[in-house]
C-alpha cells in the first residue's frame, strides 16, 4: 500500500499550482483531463513513498475551499514497472526514514467509523456480550476470543484519542457517547444474565477477569500503542491481535455477571480491570498519535490540539496513578 493515486477535481485556474506541487513532491506520474462541468479539470498524481501528508496539505492550501473542488486518495496495489525500479537512491533513503504510511485523512476515514453510534454497533455489542458471557461461564477460551474479535468497543476509544490529537471536539463527544452506550449495553445485558442465570461462578476464565495487577497496566499500554502503530502504518489487520490482547468486553461482561449474581467484590475487580484497560489504551493511543506527527493542518487548529493533548494526557495519567494505588492496596479475598 505504498503507492497512492491522488485525484484533484478543481477549476482550470489551479493547474499551475497543482503541477508545481506534483514536481515538488516528485510524483511518479502527473496528468489532467477535462471534467464534464465547464471550467473544471481532473488532475491525477501517482505518488510513491513521499511525504503524502505534506502533499495533501499543500493541495488543500492550493485549491482552498473553492466550490466544487475535491481531493481523493486511492491506494494502488501494484504498478509496472514497480516503484523500486523507478526510485532514485535519495528517494530510497528517504523512504527508510519515514515512520508512518497513512496520512491524517486516511486515518480519519478509518478511525472515525469507530465513533458511529448506530443499530449495527449496538447489535454487535449485544451479540458479542452474549458470546463472551457464555464463554466466561463455561470457561471456553475459544468462545471468549471470538467475542473479543467481534466486539466493537475498542473503536470509540481509538476515535476519541484521534479526536484528541486533532483537537476535534465533535469526534471526541461522538466517541464518548458511543463508548458509554456500548459499555452500558454490555453491562446491563450481562448483569441480567448473572441475575437470572443459575450456574457456578468458579470458571477460571470468569475469575481471571476479576483480578488485575500491574502487569495488566503494562499489557494495556503496550496494546494501545500497538493499535495506533498498526493504523498509522496502514496495517489494520494487526488490530485483530490487539483486540484479543486488550479486549474491553470480557471484563465488562464479567463485571455485569458478578454484579447480577451479587458478587460485589469480584464485580469491583472486573470493573477495575475494565477501567485500567480504558485508561491505558487511551493514554498510549494519544501518546503514539502525537509522536507519529498526527496533528491538524492549520496553525490555529494545531494550537487547540496541543491544549487538548496536554489536558488529556494529564487526566489519563492521573487516573492511571489512582488505579495503580487502588491495585496496590486492594486485598484479595
Amino acid at each position: 500500500m505504498a503507492l497512492r493515486r491522488i485525484e484533484v477535481l478543481a477549476e482550470e485556474r489551479y493547474a499551475d499550482r497543482i503541477s508545481s506541487i506534483a514536481d515538488r513532491f516528485n510524483a511518479l506520474e502527473y496528468w489532467s483531463l477535462p471534467a464534464e462541468k465547464e471550467g473544471r479539470r481532473l488532475y491525477y498524481l501517482l505518488l510513491g513513498r513521499c511525504d503524502r501528508q505534506e502533499l495533501l496539505d499543500a493541495l488543500q492550501n492550493a485549491v482552498g475551499n473553492s466550490d466544487g473542488s475535491r481531493v481523493m486518495v486511492t491506494a494502488v496495489e501494484a504498478t509496472i514497472p514497480t516503484e523500486d525500479e523507478e526510485e532514485s537512491e535519495e528517494e530510497k533513503a528517504e523512504r527508510k526514514r519515514e515512520n508512518r504510511e497513512a496520512t491524517r485523512e486516511e486515518i480519519y476515514t478509518q478511525v472515525s467509523h469507530g465513533a458511529d453510534l448506530n443499530y449495527n454497533y449496538i447489535l454487535q455489542t449485544i451479540l458479542s456480550t452474549v458470546v463472551a458471557s457464555i464463554g466466561l461461564i463455561e470457561g471456553n477460551i475459544a468462545v471468549v476470543i471470538g467475542a473479543m474479535v467481534i466486539a466493537p468497543l475498542l473503536g470509540p476509544n481509538l476515535a476519541f484519542s484521534f479526536g484528541v490529537a486533532l483537537g476535534d471536539g465533535k469526534m471526541m463527544l461522538r466517541a464518548i457517547l458511543t463508548g458509554v452506550a456500548g459499555l452500558g449495553a454490555a453491562l446491563v445485558l450481562s448483569a441480567g444474565i448473572g441475575l437470572l442465570g443459575h450456574f457456578p461462578l468458579d470458571s477460571p476464565e470468569l475469575l481471571s477477569r476479576t483480578r488485575v495487577g500491574f502487569d495488566g497496566i503494562a499489557l494495556a499500554l503496550a496494546s494501545g500503542a500497538a493499535a495506533v502503530l498498526s493504523i498509522t502504518a496502514g496495517l489494520p489487520t494487526a488490530l485483530v491481535g490487539v483486540m484479543v490482547a486488550v479486549a474491553l468486553l470480557p471484563p465488562a461482561a464479567a463485571a455485569g455477571i458478578m454484579l447480577g449474581a451479587r458478587e460485589y467484590y469480584n464485580a469491583s475487580g472486573a470493573m477495575l480491570l475494565l477501567i485500567v484497560n480504558i485508561v491505558s489504551v487511551n493514554l498510549a493511543a494519544v501518546l503514539v498519535f502525537r509522536t507519529q506527527g498526527i496533528k491538524p493542518r492549520t496553525w490555529l487548529e494545531q494550537r487547540s490540539a496541543r491544549q487538548s493533548v496536554v489536558v488529556s494526557l494529564a487526566v489519563w495519567t492521573m487516573l492511571l496513578i489512582v488505579m495503580g494505588v487502588v491495585i496496590f492496596f486492594r486485598k484479595p479475598v
